[in-house]
């Protein structure tokens, strides 16, 4: 019996550690998938949608990094762990820019690696407890299922997959503010905060898609000295 039928694809071309990884998994109850290439878990994720996935870089033909980067363009957004032997920070936060969720380099601890599975599944079971797929700004109707803007003259404008997990999370919080440490962490899953401007930029592209103003926002507003606030109410 599979540990609440969860799956995890484990994508990995050392055939040693592939055999550690579907014996450690399958002895606590997962369900395994393997693609030993960049391609062929592409052709699996055609068929079947893992709860989880353990990604190398270095993969023969398309490297790790394209495959997390293609996953989220067509919006799948289960957890990706990336397991590899490549320990530069550029590698990582390269990763984590993309989409995943996750980065655990070799050699690894199998109970570290049991742990962050675990609390990924379990952070992404409550995401989905607790999302909500239609966000109401005044006159723009936001539909993140479909990861689609409405706006009030009848254009449509597509969300990118983070866009959408920012508003995901920002709408967690109505009409209160969150910081960009905290949006770092949750969205961008970096562990520490980093002096960057990546969430300013990515929230002025997504303003330019739900404010009709976006020079004069209304909804997604900056908390001066703290980060931004989403207002769920139209506050005239």
């Amino acid at each position: 019996m599979s540990r609440n039928d969860q799956t995890i694809l484990i994508v990995e071309d050392e055939p040693s550690l592939i055999f550690t990884l579907r014996d450690t998994l399958e002895n606590e109850g997962y369900t395994t998938l393997v693609a030993e290439d960049g391609n062929k878990a592409l052709q699996i994720l055609d068929e079947t949608i893992p709860d989880l996935m353990i990604l190398d870089v270095m993969l023969p033909g398309m490297s790790g990094f394209d495959v997390c980067k293609s996953i989220r363009e067509k919006k799948l957004l289960f957890p990706i762990i990336i397991l590899t032997a490549r320990d530069q920070e550029i590698d990582k936060v390269t990763g984590l820019n993309i989409g995943a969720d996750d980065y655990i380099t070799k050699p690894f601890g199998v109970k570290e690696l049991l742990a962050r599975i675990q609390a990924r599944l379990r952070r992404n079971l409550d995401y989905h407890k607790n999302r909500t797929d239609t966000l109401h700004l005044g006159d723009v109707v936001i539909d993140l299922g479909h990861s689609v803007v409405q706006r009030p003259d009848g254009e449509s404008i597509d969300l990118t997959t983070r866009e959408v997990e920012l508003l995901r999370f920002l709408s967690g919080f109505p009409n209160e503010p969150v910081t960009r440490k905290a949006l770092l962490e949750h969205v961008w899953r970096y562990e520490q905060s980093t002096s960057t401007r990546t969430v300013d930029v990515h929230i002025s592209k997504l303003r330019s898609k739900i404010e009709l103003q976006p020079d004069e926002p209304r909804y997604l507003v900056t908390m001066h000295g703290v980060g931004y606030m989403l207002k769920m109410k139209d506050h005239r």
